[in-house]
Formats: C-alpha cells, structure tokens, sequence
C-alpha cells in the first residue's frame, strides 16, 4: 500500500510540473510578442545633394540642409546612413553620381537642390525606382519625383518695396544670378514691388552667368554703386557673396554714404556686419526668404507618413511661410514706415487682391 501512495504522489507532483512547465513556455512566448510589438520601425532617412554652390553658401544649400537637420531633430536621428546627411558637388558632373550614391547608400528621400539639377534628378530616378526623390526649383515629371517651387516673386515683391522706400538716389541694383526662370521670377517680383511705392526709380539688372563667382558678383555691385546706386538687391547664390564685400568695404571707406544690400533666400544679416570707429553696423536692410528649410522638412515629414506627393508639383508662397521677409535693419531711417507699408503689400497678396507677376514680360 504504501508503494502504492507513494507512486501516486510523485505522478502528481510530475504533474504538476509539467503543467508549470506549460505556463512557464506560454508566458515566455506572450513577453516575446509583447517585445516585438514595443520594437521601432525602420526610421524614415532623408539625404539631399546641393549644387556648386555648396552646404554652406549662406543662401539656398544652406538653408535646404538647415530643413533636413530640422526634420532629423524632429525625428530622433542623427547625420548618416541612419538618419539624414548630403553630399557636396564640386561641379555638374557630380549630380548623377552623388543622387545615385545617396539611393545605393538606401536613403528612403533624397532631395537635389536647385534647378541645375533637373536632368540629373530625372536620369537616376529612372534608374533608382524605389526611391523617392524631391527636386527644388524644377519639375521632374517621374512618379518617384516631388517638384517643389516656390512664389520667390512674392518674396522679392516686399523686397522691392523695401528697396523703394529705403533709397535716397533713386537708383537700385538687381544683380541675377542665371537667367533661368526662378531668377527671372525674383526679378519680376522685385521690378513689381519697386515700381509700386516709388514709379521714379530706376532699376539697374545685371547677371553674372553664375552662381558661385563672388569676385564677379563684387564686379558688378562695384560698377552700381559708382553710378549711383544705393540699394542692390542680389538673387545670385554664392555670386551674391561680392555684394556684401563691396558694400561693406564701401562703408568703411565712406561712412557717411549709404551701401545698402538686401539678401536673398535666407536670412543674409550677418554677411552685413563692418566696424567703423569701434562700432559695429551693417549694410544689409533685409533679405528675401525663400523658405527651403520649411519646404524640405515639410515634404520629408509628409513622405515619412506615407503622404509623399510623387507625380505632383508642390508650391510655397506667403500663405504657407513658405516665402517671406526678412526683419528690417534698425539703421535704416524709416524702418517703422517700411515695415508698415511692406505688412500691407503682404496681406493684399495673401488675400489675393495683388498677384504679383512672375515673369518679366508682365511687369507694368
């Protein structure tokens, strides 16, 4: 009998462990589902490739690589593969390579940035199918391709009325970069907004055929500023770089005479800083924004919620933010009337009362 008892009661107990065992195996497996439902997804990268002018062209690149930093603060990421980066391109001959490097490298949007770009942008997303691709300031017509442009005729309108009111001579200067369509856009905008608050002024136009050559830009701001010009408005890239030398070189010269210049796609201020008798002043009145930073960390967060605009042509004018004006320089005399003036030209074109042309052939 007492085998018997004893028999029984280790079955039980083996029993028993085994069922322990069973809900031990159970509770293991639902931990591990729950470990894999808290794993994070693959994050969403984004890389761009700038133009000759470089990352750090205090203009269009830079303020294009500020939006993606932007994104990738945003996001939890950091410069690299993992995250967000660009490369550089000495010349055009670099834009194939460095776009086709970016999707090998298994960027989810790589953006070219500026409208040199264009061709160079449409060969690789042809090869580079699963990638998304954005272009600045031109249209790629590729389902894998977002063409975002900009309203930089709006922006440079409230330039213009800037210039128009800050000038003394009656003389002011539009150096142009390449006469490419954007360009042209600025161009027609600034004449616009010029015309519009002072009809008597006069409007020099130059391009200097490039937008990396500072030297040339300082050549032909140099030639303005001699024949009496006392504003200058610069849509030129690195080209534009010649302005703010001149001008600050000038001031220096001559304190007493005004060397105005006003900036162009980002926020140019501190290009204009010169010291004269120990203290500091600046030249530069403003800047015509053109917001490429808004512009690329807005489309990499639609693209990284499955909302990339593939196909389709995205544009940003005031409305958005995605173009405005910079702040008026304390130095200028009238600055309370300038910006007064410049809030009411911005909200007549918010509101559609003044389209504001984009073409030169429309400047009355």
């Amino acid at each position: 009998m007492k085998k018997r008892k004893l028999g029984l009661a280790l079955s039980l107990v083996l029993a028993a462990g085994t069922l322990l065992g069973a809900c031990g195996k159970a509770d293991d497996k639902n931990d591990g589902a729950a470990g894999e439902d808290t794993k994070t997804e693959k994050a969403f990268t984004v890389a761009m490739v700038t133009d000759v002018g470089g990352v750090d062209d205090k203009s269009f690149n830079q303020s294009a690589w500020e939006g993606l930093q932007a994104y990738g603060s945003d996001n939890g990421l950091e410069k690299g593969t993992k995250g967000f980066d660009y490369l550089q391109s000495q010349s055009d001959a670099d834009y194939e390579t460095n776009l086709n490097t970016l999707a090998r490298q298994n960027f989810n949007l790589v953006f070219g940035i500026g409208f040199m770009m264009g061709d160079a942008v449409n060969a690789i997303a042809q090869q580079q199918k699963d990638t998304k691709f954005a272009i600045v300031d031109s249209v790629v017509e590729q389902p894998n391709v977002a063409s975002i442009l900009f309203k930089e005729q709006e922006a440079a309108y409230l330039a213009g009325i800037t210039a128009g009111l800050a000038t003394k001579s009656n003389i002011i200067g539009f150096i142009g970069g390449m006469e490419i369509p954007v360009i042209e856009r600025f161009e027609a905008g600034f004449l616009s907004g010029v015309k519009a608050v002072n009809p008597s002024a006069k409007v020099d136009v130059q391009y200097a055929g490039a937008f990396d050559k500072a030297e040339l830009g300082q050549t032909i701001a140099s030639t303005m500023y001699s024949s009496g010009a006392d504003v200058i408005f610069h849509a030129a890239g690195g080209t534009g770089n010649g302005l703010f030398k001149e001008a600050r070189d000038l001031k220096k010269k001559n304190p007493d005479k005004n060397y105005w210049a006003i900036g162009v796609d980002s926020d140019q201020t501190a290009e204009g800083v010169v010291e004269i008798d120990g203290a500091q002043h600046n030249v530069i009145i403003t800047s015509a924004l053109k917001r490429v930073d808004n512009a690329v960390k807005d489309l990499s967060t639609k693209a990284a919620n499955g909302e990339f605009p593939g196909g389709e042509q995205i544009v940003y004018g005031l409305d958005v933010d995605g173009v405005g004006l910079a702040p008026i320089n304390e130095e200028l005399e009238n600055k309370a009337d300038i910006e007064a003036k410049v809030q009411e030209y911005k909200d007549k074109i918010v509101s559609g009362e003044i389209v504001v042309p984009a073409a030169r052939a429309d400047v009355k």
